[in-house]
C-alpha cells in the first residue's frame, strides 16, 4: 500500500479512538515529510532514516507499506476500530456543526479539516473555534477570528462550504463571550458552558436560557457538560431545570446539540427524551479536534436513532440552502 496513506490513515484512527495527540501528530508529521518522495527515495533506508519527521515506527510502517503489505500497526488499529459502526440515520447526516482546528485547542490546520469533511463526504462542516474567554484552549479574540474568516472564505467548491463559526463560551450570567456584531457576521454560532458547571440549580437554568434566548445562538453545546469515560475521567452533569431551557431552545429555534464524542454522550438519554417532548430541533455533531475524529458523527446518530429523533428535526440532515435560512432567521419571530 501507499506509505503516506498508511501513514496518514493511522494517524486519523489514533484521532478516532482519542489517543495521545502527540502520536496521532507524530504520524502526521512523518507523512507530511515523505510527501512528493520518489519511489527510490522512498526505498533509500538510509536517507530515510535520517529525515526530519520520520522514527523508529513511523519507519517500520513505511517499510512494511513499501512491501506491499498492511502494516502492522495500522493492522492493529483497525481491529480496534471493528466493523463500521452504519445506520439508516447517520447516511442522512450532511454536514456537521462543530469542530475545532489549531488555530485553537485543535490538533490540526483548518485545511486538514476541510480535507477529512471532503472524504467522509459532508457537504458542509462548520469551524467553531473558542472564543477568548477560553485561554487554555488559545480561544480566539475578535481580531483573531476576524483573521481567520478570511481562510474560512477561501476553503469552499466544488460541492462543498465550510462555514464560518464559534464555540462561544456561555458567561456567568448566560451572556455570549464575543463582540455581538461579530457574531452577526458568523454563519453558525454554538453556545457552550465551559467553567463553573457546578454552579447552583437556580442560576445554571437562567445562565442557559438566557444563553438559549439570545439571537445570536443557533446550537446549544454539550448542555449538561458531563463526562462520562476517557482520559479526562469523568464529571458529573450540571445541575439546572431542563425544561425552560429546552422551552427556550424551542421558542427561539436553537437547536440542542447530540454531541457525539463517546466520552460526553450528551445530553443524556433522559433530557433528549423530554427535548423531544418539548419540540425541539437537534443538531449532531461531532467536535471534532482532529480530522478523524469527525466520524465520531457515527455514535451520535446511532444513540439519536435508538431514541427515536425524527431526521427532519435534526439540522445536520438540512441540505445547505435550508440550513442557511434556520441560522438567517429572524430570532424569536
Amino acid at each position: 500500500m501507499n506509505p503516506h496513506d498508511a501513514l496518514t490513515e493511522i494517524a486519523t484512527l489514533l484521532e478516532r479512538e482519542r489517543s495521545s495527540r502527540y502520536k496521532s501528530k507524530a504520524f502526521r508529521a512523518a507523512a507530511d515529510a515523505i510527501e512528493g518522495l520518489t519511489d527510490a527515495e522512498l526505498r533509500d533506508a538510509a536517507s530515510l532514516r535520517h529525515r526530519k519527521g520520520v522514527g523508529d515506527s513511523t519507519f517500520a510502517v513505511i517499510q512494511q507499506a513499501l512491501a506491499g503489505e498492511v502494516p502492522g500497526y495500522l493492522a492493529d488499529l483497525r481491529e480496534r476500530a471493528g466493523v463500521e459502526r452504519t445506520s439508516t440515520l447517520r447516511k442522512k447526516l450532511r454536514g456537521d456543526l462543530h469542530s475545532h482546528s489549531d488555530w485553537s485547542d485543535g490538533l490540526t490546520s483548518i485545511d486538514l479539516m476541510v480535507d477529512a469533511a471532503r472524504a467522509l463526504g459532508h457537504e458542509y462542516l462548520a469551524l467553531t473555534d473558542h472564543s477568548p474567554r477560553l485561554r487554555v484552549a488559545n480561544g480566539l479574540s475578535p481580531e483573531r477570528l476576524r483573521s481567520q474568516l478570511e481562510v474560512v472564505a477561501g476553503m469552499s467548491g466544488d460541492g462543498f462550504t465550510l462555514l464560518s463559526g464559534i464555540e462561544v463560551d456561555i458567561l456567568d450570567d448566560g451572556a455570549l463571550d464575543q463582540d455581538p456584531d461579530l457574531l452577526g457576521e458568523l454563519d453558525v454560532v454554538v453556545a457552550s458552558a465551559h467553567s463553573k458547571l457546578r454552579m447552583d440549580r437556580g442560576p445554571m437554568t437562567r445562565r442557559l436560557v438566557a444563553a438559549a434566548s439570545d439571537p445570536h445562538t443557533d446550537v446549544l453545546g454539550h448542555v449538561t457538560g458531563r463526562l462520562v469515560e476517557g482520559s479526562r475521567g469523568t464529571r458529573p452533569p450540571s445541575t439546572f431545570e431542563p425544561r425552560p431551557v429546552f422551552e427556550a431552545c424551542y421558542a427561539h429555534g436553537v437547536a440542542i446539540e447530540i454531541n457525539s464524542r463517546p466520552e460526553r454522550q450528551d445530553p443524556p438519554d433522559e433530557l433528549i427524551a423530554l427535548a423531544l417532548e418539548i419540540g425541539c430541533l437537534f443538531s449532531i455533531d461531532s467536535d471534532a479536534h482532529a480530522p478523524g475524529q469527525l466520524s465520531l458523527l457515527d455514535y451520535g446518530a446511532e444513540r439519536a436513532e435508538r431514541l427515536g429523533v425524527p431526521p427532519e428535526r435534526i439540522v445536520t440532515t438540512w441540505p445547505l440552502e435550508q440550513l442557511r435560512e434556520w441560522t438567517g432567521r429572524e430570532r424569536g419571530a
